[in-house]
């Protein structure tokens, strides 16, 4: 890695683009700190923790995502959220809507109008969020000029009408911020600045750990302490690496045929596929679907007391999961298995299909070996494919599960659990890969202007 960013600041179009790249992400956490204009950010700041508490850590995975912008309540508090639900939608969409199929397979065209409909129902949604936090938090007494009982209607509504656009605009800045390192920076740009969010957590994340296991300890219990922290992030970050680049190839022969007086084809191929071919998206639906009742009740004033409906409450907190003095609550963890699973092979049956590939294949002459074109070979692909998925699914479940059991058993709960660990790795090694394209496509036109 090191070795690749060292020969990418020898030559200048990367440097300027690696460059670029780091002032977008500064000027990303400058304007997290950033509060909205007319709230009061002491009253969020309790109320947070407050909610934290009550709700197990609900909104933490919101707030993980945000880097902190959201407990903060900066012009960034809705951060690209509502683009990553937006391009969830779109993605979706693009199955029960035939035009958008259509878009999505029109090439370059197709994907830039795409991308037009992604930004305009990023807008909405950041419009839709901004209002209910402004009207919602704002009777709570996040707008100071709402709790006022002289103040007129109309400086009321001037007040949460500065909220609104303060909010849809940071998430707005945000999105553009991503598009124009997609373009003129690293690539992968909306990934790079949720990476960024998530990576500003690691050291407040970093020194509670310390505070809970090492501090004040004799020597030899800090020092085993520590050495069971790093060794669990170790090998966590390993396990991501290893089901981020396992793949199974699918060996493909095309046929000889003449073309004029030659003989054309026949050579050999593979079809890679990923193992974990959903990438991160089944952990966050799942994640957003157990944390949502939580959420949901904390707004209506229903957390804390009794009952079957505390308890259910208390199944859908990953905070109570493996806790030794509350062992009932571990069967949410067993939905939230559940769903990931569901979700793998939900996500990749939009995203890959067999048939489709299978009818390229026997257009273009290409057969598995072994394996008859058309519809046998699309039995195969299923077969491979259901096999991977699940193989990736588990994967995913043991990468999630590592600091869920370290938070349940020892209380060592951090921002950066399974999923942030995922996707701080997966965007780490696209954007080294970005890189040395990049490079790789210099130094052919080095070696072609020579």
């Amino acid at each position: 890695m090191f070795e690749t960013l060292r020969n990418a600041f020898k030559i200048k179009d990367v440097r300027n683009k690696i460059l670029f790249t780091l002032f977008m992400l500064v000027v990303v956490r400058l304007g997290s700190q950033l509060p909205v204009p007319g709230i009061d950010r002491s009253f969020f700041s309790d109320w947070f923790a407050k909610q934290q508490q009550a709700a197990g850590g609900a909104f933490n995975f919101f707030s993980a995502f945000t880097g902190g912008s959201f407990e903060k309540m900066s012009i960034f508090a809705l951060n690209i959220t509502p683009y990553i639900t937006s391009s969830i939608i779109i993605q979706l969409l693009t199955i029960a809507i035939p035009k958008l199929e259509e878009m999505q397979k029109d090439g370059e065209d197709g994907r830039k109008k795409i991308t037009a409909i992604t930004r305009y129902v990023t807008v909405a949604l950041a419009l839709i969020e901004s209002i209910a936090m402004a009207i919602g938090f704002g009777n709570q007494g996040l707008i100071p000029v709402m709790r006022q009982a002289d103040a007129g209607f109309i400086a009321q509504a001037s007040a949460v009408l500065v909220v609104v656009v303060a909010l849809t605009a940071g998430s707005a800045f945000l999105m553009w911020v991503g598009e124009r390192i997609t373009e003129k920076g690293v690539g992968n740009g909306i990934s790079i600045v949720l990476m960024i969010n998530i990576l500003s957590r690691v050291p407040s994340d970093l020194t509670s750990l310390f505070n809970d296991f090492v501090k004040g300890k004799t020597v030899a219990k800090g020092a085993l302490a520590a050495l069971i922290i790093l060794a669990v992030v170790v090998v966590t970050v390993i396990l991501v690496i290893l089901l981020n680049d396992a793949q199974r190839k699918i060996p493909v022969q095309y046929a000889k045929k003449m073309q004029g007086r030659k003989m054309v084809g026949g050579q050999s191929t593979h079809i890679p596929l990923k193992v974990n071919t959903a990438g991160v998206i089944p952990v966050i639906f799942a994640s957003s679907l157990m944390s949502m009742p939580s959420i949901i009740a904390t707004f209506m004033g229903k957390t804390g007391g009794t009952g079957v409906g505390a308890t259910i409450l208390g199944m859908t907190s990953q905070q109570n999961w493996f806790k030794p003095s509350a062992p009932i609550y571990t069967v949410g963890f067993v939905v939230y298995a559940v769903l990931i699973i569901f979700f793998a092979y939900f996500y990749t049956s939009i995203t890959f299909n067999p048939i489709e590939v299978a009818d390229n294949m026997k257009k273009q002459g290409g057969f598995i070996p072994g394996i008859r074109p058309g519809k046998p070979t699309t039995d195969y692909l299923n077969k491979i494919l259901n096999y991977i998925i699940f193989i990736g699914a588990i994967g995913l479940l043991i990468v999630c599960t590592i600091p869920i059991v370290a938070n349940g058993v020892f209380g060592a709960y951090v921002s950066f659990g399974g999923t942030s660990i995922i996707i701080i790795v997966g965007v780490v090694l696209e954007t080294l890969k970005q890189i040395e394209s990049q490079m790789l496509v210099r130094n052919y036109r080095g070696f072609l202007s020579d």
